[in-house]
C-alpha cells in the first residue's frame, strides 16, 4: 500500500455527554496528523466522527471518509475531507474501510462502533487480515466491555490469545505505537 500508514478509526456519530470523549477524539485526530499518518473513518461531520476528522485535517492528515449513500444526509457527509467515498451500504462501507487500513482503532461510540470493532477483530481471528486492532480507553468507557471479554476467556468461550489481540491504551501515542504506526512520516 503506497502513501502514509493509514489508521481506520471507529467512533460515535453522536457527540455523547462526556467532554472527555470529544477531547480524546480531538487529541487522537491531531496525533495522527502530527505523526504523518492518514485517517480512514465513517465520513460524517457530526459527533465524535466529525471532531476526529476536523482535528486530523487541522493537523494536515490525509482524511478519507467512507459513507453509505443512504446515510449521507442522516450523518451529514463531511465537506472538507481529502476524499469522500460513497458506498451502497454498510457492508460495503466496512469492506472499503478495511481495505484501506493498516490498523484499526475504536474510540467511544455505540452499536455501530462496536459492530465495526468486533468485525475487525473477527476478521483478524479468522486470519482474513493480520492488521492490529486497538481501543483507546477514555475515562473507563470500555472498562465493562473489557471485563466482559475477560469473563468470556474465563468461561472458555474466547481464547486468551484472541483476547490478547485487542490492544488497549489510554494514551494515543502508546496505542499507535502498540499498533505499529510509525512515529512520523514525511
Amino acid at each position: 500500500m503506497k502513501g502514509p500508514f493509514t489508521v481506520c478509526v471507529f467512533c460515535g456519530a453522536r457527540p455523547g455527554f462526556r467532554a472527555a470523549d470529544a477531547l480524546a477524539a480531538q487529541r487522537f485526530g491531531r496525533r495522527l496528523g502530527e505523526r504523518g499518518l492518514a485517517l480512514v473513518y465513517g465520513g460524517a461531520q457530526v459527533g465524535l466522527m466529525g471532531t476526529l476528522a476536523d482535528a486530523a485535517l487541522a493537523a494536515s492528515a490525509k482524511v478519507t471518509g467512507i459513507l453509505p449513500r443512504a446515510l449521507s444526509s442522516q450523518e451529514i457527509a463531511h465537506p472538507g475531507l481529502t476524499e469522500l467515498v460513497l458506498t451502497e451500504g454498510l457492508h460495503a462501507r466496512k469492506a472499503e474501510m478495511g481495505a484501506r487500513a493498516q490498523a484499526f482503532v475504536a474510540l467511544p461510540g455505540g452499536f455501530g462502533t462496536l459492530d465495526e470493532l468486533f468485525e475487525a477483530l473477527t476478521w483478524q481471528q479468522l486470519r482474513l487480515h493480520n492488521r492490529p486492532v486497538g481501543l483507546l480507553e477514555v475515562d473507563g468507557y470500555f472498562s465493562r466491555l473489557l471485563s466482559f471479554l475477560d469473563g468470556a476467556v474465563e468461561a472458555g468461550l474466547l481464547a486468551a490469545e484472541d483476547r490478547a489481540r485487542l490492544k488497549t491504551h489510554q494514551d494515543s501515542d502508546a496505542l499507535l505505537d502498540a499498533l505499529g504506526a510509525p512515529r512520523s512520516q514525511p
